[in-house]
């Protein structure tokens, strides 16, 4: 599946942004998606996932550092995904990437991201203080 991720861009701490990742290709729906950010001399890192629901139901994890403050949705209809952030923090501030892999079906591989074969591009968030 190719994925483009946008909606990106400079917010004020506090503020929110939602970010997009528009899919195409294989078959959307039966996919498990995952955001990631990656900041600067920092490995990338697990933000949120949503599986697809072939494996006992619908399941969403956060990192610990958004959980509340971000939540992550799929339209299937439109084959994207959002990720809704509020409250943004400095620390926050990455490139976001989004992923997506056919096989993931339990939560350990759900947040690693190599066990997805399918990235975006990576769309900027930046948080000023």
């Amino acid at each position: 599946v190719q994925l483009q991720a946008y909606g990106g861009g400079l917010v004020q701490s506090g503020g929110s942004l939602r970010l997009a990742c528009a899919a195409s290709g294989r078959s959307f729906s039966k996919n498990t998606m995952g955001w990631f950010r990656q900041a600067p001399g920092k490995e990338r890192e697990f933000v949120a996932s949503m599986s697809w629901g072939g494996w006992g139901g619908v399941h969403t994890y956060y990192a610990a550092s958004v959980k509340g403050r971000f939540t992550i949705s799929r339209d299937n209809a439109k084959n994207t995904m959002y990720l809704q952030m509020n409250d943004l923090k400095p620390e926050d501030t990455a490139v976001y990437y989004c992923a997506a892999d056919p096989f993931i079906s339990d939560i350990a591989s759900a947040q690693d991201p190599r066990k997805y074969d399918s990235w975006g591009q990576g769309t900027q968030v930046t948080v000023s203080s």
